[in-house]
Order: C-alpha cells, then sequence, then structure tokens
C-alpha cells in the first residue's frame, strides 16, 4: 500500500505528484472572479431568445421594432433583453432620430460571441472576414 504523501504545486496541494505540467498549467489559471465574469458572459448564449437576438445584431444594425418583428415577439420583450446584452457589453446602441438601432458591441466578449454564434451555426458573416 502507498503512503498518503501530498505534494504542493503552484501554492495548491495536490493529492498526486504526476510531474510539473499542472503546476505551470496553474501559475496561468485565472482567478474564480475572472472565471464568474467568463461564466456570466457565457451565460447570455444559454437564453434562446438573447441568442436569436446576438445572431441578427452580428450581421446588422436594426431598431427594436425590426428585431422584435423578425423574431416574433413585441418590442418591450425584445426591449428588455437588448437592456441584458448592453449591460453585458455585448451590443451598442446609436440613436438615429426617434429611433434606437442595436447592433453587436465593439469588444472583445462581443467578437468572441460573434464566432462562437457563427461556429455554432456552421455559417460565415458575409464580409466581416472572421472565420
Amino acid at each position: 500500500m502507498r503512503p498518503n504523501k501530498r505534494y504542493t504545486m503552484a501554492n495548491t496541494v495536490m493529492p498526486h505528484n504526476h510531474g510539473e505540467h499542472l503546476a505551470k498549467i496553474l501559475k496561468k489559471m485565472p482567478g474564480s472572479d475572472e472565471f464568474l465574469l467568463a461564466a456570466d458572459i457565457f451565460s447570455q448564449l444559454s437564453d434562446a431568445t438573447r441568442l436569436r437576438i446576438l445572431w441578427l445584431l452580428c450581421h446588422s444594425e436594426e431598431c427594436v421594432t425590426n428585431i422584435a418583428a423578425a423574431i416574433g415577439m413585441s418590442d418591450p420583450a425584445v426591449s428588455h433583453h437588448l437592456r441584458i446584452l448592453k449591460n453585458k457589453g455585448l451590443v451598442s446602441s446609436r440613436r438615429i432620430g426617434k429611433e434606437v438601432h442595436y447592433t453587436l458591441a465593439d469588444t472583445e466578449a462581443a467578437h468572441l460571441m460573434h464566432r462562437m454564434i457563427d461556429d455554432v451555426f456552421e455559417m460565415n458573416c458575409p464580409g466581416c472576414g472572421i472565420r
């Protein structure tokens, strides 16, 4: 029977020593707060309505009324989802006269969502060069 030894790697006590590879990885591992932020951003893709809105805005700039018509929802319901997406930094807006137009934000998180959405639906965005 083997003794119950523990090994310390990157300030973490590991039950087994399988070499230094894990220690190198653990030194680069993001902190818990960074994983919470990433999970929060990725959670936007778990809502089918927000995913549909994001897909549309990855490929177009539209007003709330057109988005609502395109996905078969009311303007207030779409506005609610857009507010959430905007607060997460995934969409941006600009006022054109009395209308507010929405599009994918120019952030790293939004561009990652665009690539993921395109990959999931196996499509290329015409003219954007992402792929």
